[in-house]
């Protein structure tokens, strides 16, 4: 979550009978409104992971001692949707960063894609991007990059899992994705190439554009169930160059993150995600209380949250 939308929540939170003692909220209430230092905020609160600045969907949020159950949701089964734009390569292998290289698209094609899967399904082992905040003898991997300091060792690829991976749509050029605006430029490129140079054989670098033309280039939607610890936009990333191409993620949906999730639940396990649209109302304006004493945004959570450990505040209400 973005340092607004964690701000949102916790100030919600910290004042709910949901998740603090009446008695200790009507005692904030009365330190606050006397003299005096202002009340310590009484809830932990902590998520089970994070989502890239580009992403939407689930991301499961831990209150009380809910926190200590939060490694599970590291290690869970994820499911993702995603869209990938051809003949680009970016720093970041999404459409945030900057233009590394540009490639030969135009002989992709919807049956070339799906031939590929196989190669990146089951376990695999993928690179996380070296413009990374993955350290690497004590200093991030984007500090070798921009610096153009040689990586002292190749970046230690991971043991993933791909449970699924299949082709939603093929957009082909009918869409409004481009490429990023922003380019590296030939110092930055050069910085890059020492750092990988180290460890890589001729990284790729170099523009191979196609010939100039109004279509836009490609573009396909996939979805992926992916163990924890997986870099969707690696696969991106390593479809585009085991096409002959480029690719980098435009689009990132999280569908699912362990039993949490943004579609119909598909067993008696599974939780349907509370909208954010609920927290920006909240957020706005609180709403009037029922006569259990609690606002719409806190109903939408109690028909969601789920209970992992202590006592359940909840049990005497509706």
């Amino acid at each position: 979550m973005g340092t607004e939308r964690d701000a949102t929540i916790k100030k919600l939170i910290c004042k709910s009978p949901l998740f603090v003692e009446r008695d200790k909220l009507e005692s904030q209430q009365g330190r606050r409104h006397g003299k005096g230092k202002r009340a310590k905020d009484t809830v932990k609160i902590g998520q089970g992971g994070t989502l890239d600045p580009l992403a939407d969907g689930v991301l499961v949020v831990g209150v009380g001692k809910g926190t200590k159950r939060l490694n599970e949701f590291l290690d869970c089964v994820k499911e993702y949707r995603t869209t990938a734009l051809l003949g680009c390569e970016t720093d970041s292998y999404d459409s945030e960063g900057a233009r590394v290289r540009v490639a030969p698209w135009r002989h992709v094609t919807k049956d070339a894609v799906e031939s590929i899967f196989e190669r990146f399904r089951g376990e695999i082992y993928q690179t996380p991007p070296v413009f990374s905040a993955l350290k690497m003898d004590g200093k991030p991997l984007y500090e070798y990059a921009r610096s153009g300091i040689p990586l002292p060792r190749p970046i230690e690829k991971r043991k993933v899992t791909v449970h699924s991976l299949e082709l939603v749509s093929w957009l082909g050029s009918n869409h409004n994705y481009r490429w990023p605006e922003k380019q590296f430029t030939a110092e930055e490129k050069e910085a890059m190439a020492k750092a990988l140079g180290s460890v890589e054989k001729d990284p790729l670098m170099k523009d191979e554009p196609d010939p100039t033309s109004d279509q836009p280039p490609a573009a396909f939607v996939l979805s992926m169930k992916v163990s924890g610890g997986t870099y969707v936009r690696s696969i991106i990333h390593d479809l585009g160059h085991a096409l002959g191409s480029a690719a980098h993620v435009v689009t990132l949906t999280r569908l699912r993150q362990g039993r949490f999730t943004t579609e119909a639940p598909e067993g008696e396990q599974d939780r349907s995600c509370v909208p954010w649209e609920v927290f920006e109302r909240a957020k706005e304006t609180e709403g009037e209380c029922d006569e259990s004493g609690y606002r719409g945004w806190e109903r939408e959570v109690l028909d969601r949250f789920d209970i992992v450990e202590g006592k359940n505040q909840t049990k005497e209400f509706p």
